[in-house]
């Protein structure tokens, strides 16, 4: 396990939460995964997009993050410094499918793994830079975003949108900014950030990425589920191809921030979702009820990752 620098969290802290540290970064086997081996159910991203969760890497190249969102599950309340090196994107690859074959490795020997999937998860097909930390600290973030469609993978990056210049030369497959609020007083409570006119400013850009795109909002009870038709003004300049409306869920470090009953139910995360729909003139097009979240689209493009 690699050391980190500075002051930071102990790495221990994290391999205990099954955290896998490769170069500045980490790898880590969802709850999803471990379940689609086993011949069951599979996550959101499956129904809204099509992507296999067992043959889904979830990593990021960094475990810095420069908010504190009272809804992360992630142990981010220590902080972890940016370090001083940089692993090259080629390489940090290599490491992140080396590891993720290590993880699997461990479930041959198990009677209740679908031998089939397990086959299938032996070759990933996609990578999900969206596990901890913000990923566009990593400078080297558009060559790993070659490196894995080099490789005949697609990605997904979820960012913040606090750095909107990292935002301009990137090309994954579907890019992600996570909005928390409809106004700055509401972003400072959730997040802990200074970064508001940033957000917009990535908003803003996002409208001509070339790229899919995606606003993910997601709804804390009692926190910032309110004024949908303001989340709509902010993303008029945005035009994402898609909404996604999730529920916060009580997981994790957030729990010692918030109360379980900050946790919206399915059906409030629907009407949430018509709502902002009505506002913003997307069609509530999909729903999980066992994530809590609703997808929205904007009808331009196909949302199967697999369909033109």
């Amino acid at each position: 396990m690699r050391e980190l620098n500075g002051d930071g969290m102990d790495p221990a802290v994290l391999e205990r939460q099954g955290y896998h540290l490769v170069g500045e970064g980490a790898v880590k086997p969802c709850l999803w995964l471990k379940r689609s081996l086993r011949g069951g159910e599979q996550c959101y991203k499956h129904h809204f997009y099509g992507i296999e969760s067992h043959r889904c890497v979830q990593m990021t190249p960094v475990l810095h993050c420069n908010h504190l969102c009272l809804h992360c599950w992630r142990p981010v309340d220590e902080a972890i410094p940016l370090p001083e090196r940089w692993t090259e994107p080629e390489d940090l690859l290599e490491q992140v499918l080396r590891e993720q074959r290590r993880i699997l490795s461990g479930y041959w020997g198990s009677d209740l793994v679908d031998r089939a999937r397990l086959h299938e998860a032996s070759t990933p097909k996609h990578v999900a830079i969206s596990l901890m930390g913000e990923p566009t600290f990593y400078p080297h973030l558009r060559g790993l975003i070659k490196a894995i469609k080099a490789k005949g993978m697609t990605s997904f990056l979820v960012t913040n949108g606090t750095n909107p210049d990292a935002l301009d030369d990137l090309e994954p497959t579907q890019l992600y900014i996570s909005l928390n609020a409809p106004d700055e007083d509401t972003y400072r409570k959730v997040s802990g950030g200074r970064y508001w006119g940033r957000i917009l400013e990535s908003l803003s850009i996002m409208h001509d990425l070339r790229c899919r795109t995606v606003v993910r909002i997601t709804l804390v009870r009692g926190l910032n589920m309110f004024a949908p038709e303001a989340y709509a003004k902010l993303l008029d300049d945005a035009e994402p191809d898609f909404i996604e409306v999730k529920a916060y869920m009580h997981l994790g470090r957030s729990r010692y921030r918030l109360q379980r009953d900050a946790m919206p139910s399915h059906e409030e995360v629907v009407s949430f979702a018509s709502e902002l729909s009505e506002s913003i003139g997307y069609s509530l097009e999909d729903q999980v009820s066992l994530s809590r979240v609703a997808l929205l689209s904007r009808g331009d493009i196909h949302r199967k990752l697999d369909k033109p």
